[in-house]
């Protein structure tokens, strides 16, 4: 068995009482002594600090290095200008996701980084693709060379500004920079997985990443600025219905049943790996799909739960689920078969209980900064 990797912070997280669990092969904090619920509530009202340093970095340069990102993403990385960065899939020939990810455009380069337990299996991906179609580009695995820190919230830029000579202000949603926050350069990027406003920073130097996190809590605590592990970080995704990989999209999913349209350029010049499928797929018609639910019961609807009908028949599975905090009431996501869907009513098997559901729109939860 592999030993578990550990990152910057671990020590910060262990000083903090964290309850630490292994995750996509890190040791990782799932939640701190406050629990996760006064975690996920500080997000939505003040600012949160996660430790999302399990995340892949690829570097891709060269001279083909724009065409050959097009290519193996659905999105369009050359309609989005320079210090911009770009939600995405990346998918298999037969149109089904290899990994969701976000593409960072640089002058010079474009760094992917995509999710922790799938950097091995994307390494492959893009390498095999760019050698097959003889993309002259350069692919540098840098994984191992960022720590990153998501600060997470509404009052993040107030609080973040008093340590950058930056103007965070002016960094817009999916925009970012290179600038220095107490005194050292990070690349300072407006994006996150909360639906809140907030910052991901990505930072190189080991200590100075224990310093910028031990400072944003230290001196902000008292205003409300809580540490947050990956237990807050899932309920807070899932109230503004971002999928996740592993759970709502993976290779056996394609991004149109996943209800990620939006990220799938079609009419793209270009080519891109698995268009051919998808263009099908869309022609003749989806047969299942993405849908949201919630109901009023506490009892959480868990990964792989049954999706059924009033005649008790299996329509579907539950992807994600969880009790609300903001909310309070249990929502979810699952894939429904459309042949076998006839009706609104629908009801998740919970344990031995058979829950009424009633199928709604994404976000859940519709106060957030960004929606």
């Amino acid at each position: 068995m592999n030993e578990l990797k550990r990152t910057a912070l671990y020590e910060e997280h262990l000083k903090a009482n964290a309850k630490m669990v292994p995750f996509a092969g890190f040791e990782m904090p799932v939640n701190y002594p406050e629990g996760m619920m006064e975690e996920h509530k500080a997000v939505r009202t003040v600012a949160g600090l996660f430790d999302v340093s399990h995340m892949g970095q690829f570097i891709i340069t060269g001279p083909d290095a724009e065409n050959f990102v097009n290519y193996i993403i659905t999105n369009n990385v050359k309609k989005i200008t320079d210090y911009s960065a770009l939600y995405t899939a990346m998918c298999y020939e037969q149109g089904t996701i290899v990994d969701d990810l976000l593409v960072y455009k640089f002058p010079e380069y474009f760094m992917l980084v995509v999710n922790a337990a799938n950097i091995e299996k994307d390494l492959t991906h893009i390498n095999e693709h760019a050698k097959d179609k003889n993309f002259r580009v350069n692919i540098e695995n840098k994984s191992d060379q960022y720590s990153l820190i998501a600060f997470q919230g509404p009052k993040t830029e107030e609080i973040l500004s008093k340590y950058s000579e930056i103007d965070l202000s002016k960094i817009k949603y999916y925009q970012f920079t290179i600038g220095k926050i107490l005194d050292k350069e990070v690349i300072i990027s407006r994006t996150g997985y909360t639906g809140e406003d907030g910052f991901e920073l990505y930072i190189k130097d080991p200590e100075h990443t224990k310093k910028i996190w031990s400072t944003l809590y230290e001196e902000n605590k008292e205003k409300g600025v809580k540490l947050c592990g990956l237990g807050a970080r899932d309920t807070l995704r899932l109230e503004m219905g971002f999928a996740l990989y592993g759970n709502d999209i993976d290779e056996t999913t394609t991004p149109l049943e996943a209800g990620l349209n939006w990220v799938v350029k079609l009419k793209k010049k270009d080519d891109f790996i698995g268009k051919e499928a998808l263009i099908k797929q869309k022609e003749e018609g989806l047969k299942r799909k993405l849908f949201a639910f919630e109901y009023p019961d506490k009892l959480i609807p868990r990964h792989n739960y049954p999706i059924v009908n009033s005649e008790d028949k299996e329509i579907g599975n539950v992807t994600s689920g969880c009790f609300s905090p903001m909310l309070e009431k249990s929502i979810g996501m699952g894939y429904i078969y459309l042949d076998k869907f006839n009706e609104n009513d629908i009801f998740i098997k919970v344990r031995n209980k058979k829950i009424k559901a009633t199928i709604t729109k994404l976000p859940f939860y519709k106060k957030a900064t960004h929606k």
